[in-house]
């Protein structure tokens, strides 16, 4: 099984792919470590400001060392040279608000899972034309789990993983999964504001605990 596959079968299997970016690096760190206390083996840093780069190779530092097993990936690329950067740097997976076809191009090339982000079935047909074998449904908090299930048979068999306003409480998280998704992305609704700037580390701990718990119940 290629490294794309085992990739998406891990986060197939965690049902929910973790996302932040913050400026600093040790709160990045602790917060990497705290996620992977609680049972997270599969996680996106965002390229969402200046120090995303130098923070995404510290993360990876502490990834090789203290977790062997814990897949790393890059979300908010939108172009081919953010793209090469973080590959350079080590990153396990692309995550993308958009579909750009280029950095489609660079990921198939080296085998590497690529997750888009659309808001429409024309982006939707477009990412399939570039090979997008998972993709994430955004803003989600917009076109809520009706979109889903309006157009899940319009793509049957592509796997979609909304991102963006999904909540830790059971019944949003059933509503998303019956409408036809395979995973959710989890931001600031897990990784709140407050859990960065006032490191709220066992706060987090114990919602990520609860967000797998619910997340294996409502699959």
């Amino acid at each position: 099984m290629s490294n794309k596959h085992k990739i998406l079968d891990a986060i197939l299997e965690q049902g929910m792919l973790p996302l932040f970016y913050q400026d600093s690096e040790s709160g990045s760190v602790e917060i990497l470590r705290t996620l992977y206390k609680a049972g997270v083996r599969v996680f996106e840093y965002t390229n969402r400001g200046k120090s995303a780069l130098p923070n995404f190779k510290k993360l990876k530092e502490i990834r090789d060392a203290e977790m062997p097993d814990l897949y790393l990936g890059i979300g908010t690329i939108k172009t081919p040279a953010d793209a090469n950067a973080f590959i350079e740097a080590g990153t396990d997976f692309i995550v993308a608000p958009i579909v750009n076809p280029a950095v489609a191009e660079i990921a198939n090339k080296i085998g590497m899972l690529w997750i888009p982000g659309c808001m429409t079935p024309t982006e939707i047909s477009v990412a399939q034309e570039h090979k997008a074998m998972l993709i994430k449904i955004f803003p989600a908090n917009i076109l809520g789990p009706e979109f889903i299930s309006s157009i899940k048979d319009l793509f049957a068999g592509q796997l979609f993983m909304p991102t963006g306003g999904v909540e830790i409480n059971a019944d949003n998280l059933k509503t998303w999964f019956k409408s036809g998704v395979c995973a959710v992305g989890m931001g600031s609704k897990l990784i709140s504001k407050d859990v960065m700037s006032k490191g709220l580390y066992e706060e987090l701990f114990d919602n990520t605990k609860l967000a797998l718990d619910l997340i294996q119940k409502s699959k």
